[in-house]
């Protein structure tokens, strides 16, 4: 009996895990018999399922319906299963049946293929048989309409050389233009007969011919312009206007050598009158050179700018001859006359010179300077509005050839305009470049310049003082700065149209010499100073008398204040704008110089300019509160017998905050992120000297301990919203401020509580320090037992107690690990014991770290 119930039991379980399946199939499944009900989940629970029909004792009265329902369930499931069964009996036999019945219908269709391709191949036998002889009247009348087409093109070409030979001899040439287009045409379809004797030596006529037409025309042209009627200009304009179209049809070298001898003609006057010798040489008269192509090609255009066709664009390769000679002859003169050349001529040159070019780029378009090669891509599309000072256009504050005269004045607004175009010119600096060896005149010149400038800046700061500037967003920036901007830009908009390589590159240590000039003469020096009284007051002197004028400590006026803010939003106007001017130089330069441009020293020079500046405040504000802690460490804190309101300290203090926080907010509004690193720097400095002030009180009563908690939380209170202190709108302080001061001013509060607890019993008195201040060392620890008004001995078995609670790296503190600074910190926390001892305790404590 026994071991039938285990086989059922073994039964059981393979009967579940055959019906247990994949995830997979499971959920096949249920896609396509989808069921509610629960006999059909994977994870049906007959328990479960029990308790669900039964779910209370009165439910038991239904037992035998229920029990009815599931029998009548499983009737009908044994039906259907009864009846699938049934139905896959004959599922194989008629499977059989079927693929016989597939295999006979296959063999059938395979036999009609088979007859249907057999009268295909019949078909086309037949239609060949048919169209056999059709094929070959095909082939005859093709090869008779070739032979009759090589006929007429044989005719044609026999006929138009001796046509052409007899118009060349009458120079008819505007019929020879179309007929020598025609023969060559006709020619093309006798490559392949070039074998045959006769068709060579028409193709050999018809290059004679042409040949003999270029010389002809040549010799045309060189008497009509040069002949004896010359002077009165040639009186067959019409036979040289046709003889142009003719040439277009011949080799490309007579086009080539024709327009460079009428080029050479045109400008041979250029070079007598402007020879080396010549005193209109000189640059001083340079504009005389522009003047003489001008009325030149305007004389060319009205004589004979119709004998040639516009393709030839002859007035621009005239322009473009006149540009090669007068480059090659000023960069020949220039040298020889280097010593002659000073700034103000030099930019008269290529003020001249550009304006120049600026006007033929107007008037041509550089496609003779590209023949043979691919078209020059479209304009690149122009850059959407900048904030970059460098990309604007707006007219300058100061000009920065002011120095240098009018001339040179003009010359730079030219440029200026020149350098708001985004896209060059094929003749940007095509004669200008001549000038490049000699544009180091032109960096020594800016240099002199900048010089100038920045005396001027300290000039006008000595005299007036730094300008209050009225604007709607509270800029106090000074004015020079953006002078000084203004003339990096046009120096190099100016410099850049000239030339893009090692003098831009000059320039540019020029423009750092200068950042480095304004950022230490311009604004380091003009920060005030602070009084030793009102630093760091180390001096007894400073300190007795910050005792005896507390509140009345020397510090910066507002006019101060404000100045030294005004530096401060110079300086970062300066680093946001020379990490501009460094971009747009990186941009103007060559790409192999690129590398080479590096303002990241300057703009740390700003930021270090930015830090004095936050410095300085930091350190004026301390000193207005210095006197208050020195009067909060020297109360008689012994004497107090009741908490009442917060002390005067702490009055002082809150009332230097708030007179000085508005001023400068006030005057940072345009720099808010450095008003916020102020506020912090503020709270770094002053919360640790606060606590340090706080280890100096001796309460040494609970009441006492409990004045200071207060005076401590109100003082916590006004640092929170330090940023905004006195400021109409309350805003939130930043997170990171908020922080240091919750951190600092919490372990100040502690320390008080800490005092305030009593030191019986040692040990609790420890672990209450330890949890409080769980990162302080042993000297706050003595400090506070010090606050308390413990004795001595009291002190020294504290302390024993704390350094056996706490580990070696904590009781030693934060000194850095050093040897010295552990000895040096223990001598100063341990009580006063002999030397030796105190020396076994060190090797004890170094020997137990190691």
């Amino acid at each position: 009996m026994a071991a039938l119930e285990e086989e059922d039991i073994v039964d059981d379980q393979q009967f579940e895990a055959l019906l247990t399946f994949t995830p997979e199939v499971q959920e096949a499944i249920e896609q396509v018999l989808p069921s509610n009900d629960p006999l059909d989940r994977p994870d049906f629970n007959p328990v479960d399922y029990i308790n669900t029909l039964f779910p209370t004792e009165q439910s038991l009265a239904n037992i035998d319906d229920v029990v009815n329902k599931i029998r009548s369930k499983i009737w009908r499931l044994d039906d259907e299963i009864r009846g699938v069964v049934r139905g896959q009996t004959n599922v194989g036999e008629e499977g059989r049946e079927a693929l016989v019945e597939a295999q006979r219908a296959i063999q059938d269709l395979f036999t009609k293929i088979k007859d249907i391709k057999d009268k295909a191949e019949k078909s086309e036998e037949m239609v060949k048989e048919i169209t056999r002889d059709i094929k070959q009247l095909d082939h005859a009348k093709r090869h008779l309409t070739a032979s009759i087409t090589t006929l007429n093109h044989l005719h044609m070409l026999v006929g138009g050389v001796d046509s052409l030979e007899s118009l060349a001899r009458r120079r008819q040439y505007g019929e020879i233009s179309n007929l020598l287009q025609g023969v060559q045409n006709v020619l093309e379809h006798f490559d392949k007969y070039m074998a045959i004797p006769q068709i060579r030596q028409l193709a050999d006529r018809v290059k004679q011919i042409q040949s003999e037409l270029g010389t002809q025309i040549i010799a045309d042209f060189e008497e009509a312009f040069q002949g004896a009627g010359a002077k009165y200009g040639p009186s067959n304009h019409k036979q040289l206007h046709d003889a142009c179209y003719v040439v277009n049809i011949l080799d490309p070298k007579v086009k080539r050598d024709l327009l460079s001898w009428f080029v050479k003609l045109q400008l041979s006057e250029y070079l007598v009158l402007f020879a080396e010798d010549q005193d209109v040489a000189w640059l001083d008269k340079i504009d005389r050179r522009y003047a003489w192509i001008k009325r030149t090609l305007v004389d060319f255009e009205e004589k004979f700018g119709h004998m040639f066709p516009p393709s030839w664009e002859v007035s621009e390769r005239i322009c473009i001859e006149f540009c090669e000679i007068t480059r090659r002859e000023l960069s020949r003169i220039t040298n020889k006359r280097a010593m002659e050349i000073d700034v103000k001529l030099l930019l008269f040159a290529i003020q001249r010179t550009t304006n120049f070019e600026a006007l033929i780029s107007k008037r041509f378009t550089g496609s003779t300077l590209h023949e043979g090669q691919p078209k020059p891509t479209a304009d690149v599309p122009r850059a959407p509005p900048s904030t970059n000072p460098f990309e604007q256009t707006a007219p300058p504050t100061t000009n920065p050839f002011e120095l240098q005269g009018d001339a040179a004045a003009s010359a730079s607004s030219a440029e200026d305009a020149k350098g708001a175009k985004t896209q060059a010119t094929p003749f940007t600096g095509y004669i200008s470049r001549c000038f490049e060896p000699h544009l180091n005149i032109y960096i020594e010149s800016q240099d002199r310049n900048l010089s100038e400038l920045i005396l001027r800046f300290l000039e006008d700061l000595r005299q007036q003082g730094p300008l209050r500037l009225d604007s709607d967003e509270g800029s106090n920036v000074l004015p020079s700065c953006a002078d000084l901007f203004v003339f990096y830009k046009q120096c190099m908009v100016q410099c850049s149209q000239l030339s893009t390589g090692k003098p831009l590159l000059d320039l540019t240590r020029t423009f750092q010499k200068y950042l480095k000039e304004y950022a230490h003469r311009v604004l380091l020096a003009n920060l005030p100073k602070l009084s030793k009284e009102s630093g760091t007051l180390s001096t007894a002197s400073g300190l007795i008398q910050s005792i005896l004028k507390e509140g009345e400590a020397s510090k910066l006026s507002e006019e101060e204040q404000w100045r030294v803010c005004s530096i401060l939003a110079t300086a970062e106007y300066c680093m946001d704008t020379t990490c501009q001017l460094e971009e747009k130089l990186r941009e103007k330069v060559d790409s192999a110089l690129r590398a080479s441009i590096d303002m990241s020293t300057e703009q740390d020079m700003f930021h270090t300019v930015i830090s004095s500046c936050i410095q300085l405040l930091v350190q004026d504000l301390e000193a207005a509160c210095e006197p208050a802690l020195t009067a909060m460490s020297k109360m008689p804190w012994s004497t107090i017998e009741a908490v009442g309101d917060q002390s005067g300290y702490v009055t002082a203090i809150t009332g230097h905050l708030k007179q000085n926080l508005p001023v400068i907010r006030d005057n940072l509004l345009s720099s808010r992120k450095y008003f916020t690193q102020f506020c912090v720097k503020f709270a770094n400095s002053f919360i640790p000297k606060f606590i340090h002030t706080l280890f100096k009180c001796r309460p040494g009563s609970t009441v006492a301990a409990e004045q200071l908690l207060l005076d401590t939380h109100s003082l916590k209170t006004v640092l929170l919203e330090l940023p905004s202190l006195g400021s109409q709108v309350a805003r939130k302080a930043p997170a990171s401020f908020t922080k240091i001061v919750v951190k600092g001013m919490t372990k100040a509060e502690m320390i008080l509580k800490v005092v305030m607890s009593p030191h019986d019993p040692p040990q609790a008195f420890v672990d209450n320090f330890i949890r409080l201040l769980n990162d302080a060392d042993v000297t706050e620890f003595q400090r506070v037992l010090e606050m308390k008004g413990l004795r001595r001995a009291e002190q020294s078995s504290l302390i024993e107690m704390y350094r056996a609670r706490v580990p070696v790296s904590a009781v030693i503190g934060n000194t850095g690990g050093a040897p010295m600074s552990m000895s040096t910190n223990l001598s100063q926390v341990t009580s006063p014991e002999p030397e030796s001892s105190r020396i076994r305790k060190l090797e004890k404590l170094i020997k137990k770290r190691l």
